[in-house]
């Protein structure tokens, strides 16, 4: 076999099942080497951006690495968006990068660049083979980083001539090995007495806290306690819905949030840090917390956070029968145009059991987030790192990741810009992928931040940047181009049946909603 082989076939021993692609040239050998390598599954992206969201999406649901096919630097720079995102959920996310041969480096090939340079931001880990059995070695150290309790983004490169090289055999594959921290017993204690102290107080949580059997220890802590349970603005994962623990996430917008947070005079941090500003804005803090509370971190990254929630429910006695739930709630729909406050009261009735949410709609789809507290159970996923282009990405991922499930994809129009080619990947793979695409033919949020920021535009020179109409984006035949079923809603109720028959369709549908 070849190297090409040889790691790939290391993936798959360590339990990596789905790839996915956009290789070029350097990559070909590993592009042939799914032919005679079973178990991963390659999924071709159009742009590397869908990829690299896809393996974020993918790894929040499954819990377990995927991997990207990148080619060269420009390839990796093109996802690095998505990456951006998956390191602030915590992904487990394998980047393999082709890379020119190692003898042709030295040309400065049009195509050659510092590919360290750029996965450095946006990776835990790089490895860089320089022999053929370092190339397997290292293919299984990436799985390592992946597989860190609380997730690793490994950024892995494969010169061609490594991965052409013949090989008599590949070196025997070891187990992956995963380490933990243990839980720091003093620090639990401190945290617990900090809890039941008297002050004011907040678990304040993220990150992988947001998964079912966490957010019932976390609730129940809370309860015990008397503290507010608070929640990052932006969770990677958060199983929510009726009879489910309940969780008030932080706002975005910080006038908000310091409201929330300013009163707090004991902080408990688990699975995330301290809450800060998304921006700075003039003569407004950047940080929430007031100067006069005590903060305490339990919990590092080399932890499991399971293990600290569940040291610190006992310590408190804590029970997850404690925990406060969500209680189904019903709303009453209002005929007439689609608005964001009257589509979240139709989405939270609709929505399906065991859904999962991709939420890219910050503007228009609040109120969907509001109102489905109480809804059918369901997982909803967060754009982490706030860079645009991700809900698309993210629903193919973990579309492909949970196959049974309906996932449903809230979708702001100006962002829904930066990945669109994705639809034709749920289109190729025949996934069941709902996108509520929100068209009000603006940067909504933009708009509001103009304002917020202090900045004066009132002139249409300023104004255009903003706005998406000039041409107006006809989203509805965009997707029937890539193959996806497609319709257009301007009322709630052509919205309702649209949805309805999305849901019990296979394959991926498009609802444009004129807002």
């Amino acid at each position: 076999m070849n190297v090409s082989e040889a790691v790939l076939r290391e993936l798959v021993d360590s339990g990596v099942e789905a790839c996915f692609a956009n290789p070029g040239t350097s990559e070909m050998h590993l592009v042939a080497s799914f032919d005679r390598v079973g178990g991963l599954r390659p999924i071709l992206g159009l742009f590397e951006g869908v990829c690299t969201g896809a393996a974020d999406g993918y790894a929040r649901m499954k819990d377990k690495p995927a991997a990207t096919l990148l080619h060269l630097g420009p390839g990796l720079g093109n996802g690095f968006a998505n990456l951006h995102n998956a390191k602030r959920a915590h992904s487990r996310v394998i980047n393999i990068v082709g890379d020119h041969a190692t003898y042709h480096r030295k040309y400065d090939a049009p195509l050659q660049s510092d590919i360290h340079s750029i996965a450095k931001p946006v990776s835990d880990w790089i490895g860089d083979p320089a022999t053929p059995a370092e190339a397997v070695s290292l293919a299984h150290e990436a799985v390592e980083i992946a597989m860190r309790p609380n997730g690793g983004l490994a950024t892995m490169i494969v010169p061609a001539d490594i991965a052409w090289t013949t090989m008599q055999s590949a070196p025997a594959h070891k187990a992956v090995k995963i380490t933990k921290a243990p839980v720091d017993a003093a620090k639990i204690k401190d945290a617990a007495r900090a809890l039941t102290s008297g002050k004011p107080a907040v678990l304040f949580v993220g990150g992988r806290v947001g998964l079912e059997r966490n957010m019932r220890l976390a609730s129940a802590i809370a309860a015990k306690t008397g503290a507010k349970l608070m929640g990052d603005t932006f969770v990677p994962r958060t199983a929510r819905g009726g009879g489910r623990a309940k969780i008030d996430r932080l706002p975005y917008l910080g006038e908000m949030a310091l409201a929330q947070m300013k009163d707090f005079r004991t902080c408990v941090l688990v699975g995330t840090k301290a809450p800060v500003a998304f921006f700075a804005y003039p003569e407004k803090p950047s940080t929430f917390l007031s100067p006069e509370c005590a903060v305490y971190e339990p919990w590092s990254p080399d932890q499991d956070v399971a293990d600290v929630l569940e040291a610190l429910a006992a310590e408190l006695d804590a029970k997850p029968a404690d925990a406060v739930l969500a209680t189904p709630s019903e709303h009453v729909i209002k005929p007439g145009p689609i608005t964001a406050e009257n589509f979240g009261h139709a989405f939270a009735t609709l929505l399906p059991e065991n859904a999962i949410v991709t939420d890219e709609a910050v503007t228009a789809g609040l109120w969907a987030f509001i109102f489905s507290e109480g809804a059918a159970p369901h997982d909803w996923l967060t754009l982490t790192g706030g860079a645009i282009g991700y809900g698309i990405p993210v629903s193919i991922g973990a579309a492909v990741a949970c196959p049974d499930r309906p996932v449903i994809n809230l979708q702001a129009d100006g962002s829904a810009s930066y990945t669109i080619q994705g639809l034709w990947t749920a289109a190729r793979e025949n996934l069941h992928t709902i996108t509520v695409l929100f068209n009000n033919r603006s940067y909504a949020i933009l708009n509001m931040e103009l304002d917020r920021v202090g900045a004066t535009a009132q002139s249409e020179r300023s104004r255009s940047l903003l706005s998406l109409d000039r041409p107006a984006i006809d989203f509805t035949s965009i997707a029937k181009g890539f193959g996806v079923q497609a319709v257009r809603a301007s009322d709630i109720d052509v919205f309702q049946t649209a949805f309805k028959r999305a849901v019990a369709e296979p394959g991926p549908h498009l609802i444009e909603c004129m807002m």
